[in-house]
């Protein structure tokens, strides 16, 4: 009887576990201008100064493989770093690194 208790109290909370509202995530719309912002693909010989010097101060050793520039002209970097690791960095044009 013990065995019956417990295994209908069992599937009775598996039910209720499957079928839990999930969270609702509200969003202020911060991400979505990040991601809606449009960057054209620049020669790496027409980043600013500031930019590619901050680049081989912060990032020594550091491969550039592809530039982008936004309206607001603020670069995306795509790097790869010394032991291989490929990254995404953003700067304004006076070489501050921005967080994105």
């Amino acid at each position: 009887m013990k065995k019956l208790v417990f295994a209908t109290a069992l599937a009775i909370g598996s039910l209720t576990i499957g079928t839990a509202a999930t969270p609702i995530i509200f969003h202020d719309g911060i991400m979505e201008d990040i991601f809606l912002q449009d960057y054209t693909e620049v020669a790496a010989s027409d980043l600013p100064t500031p930019i590619v010097n901050a680049l081989a101060t912060d990032y020594e050793g550091a491969m550039l493989s592809k530039a982008y520039v936004d309206d607001e002209n603020n670069y995306k970097l795509e790097i790869t770093t010394q032991d291989g690791v490929s990254s995404v960095l953003y700067a304004d044009a006076e070489g501050n690194w921005l967080e994105m």
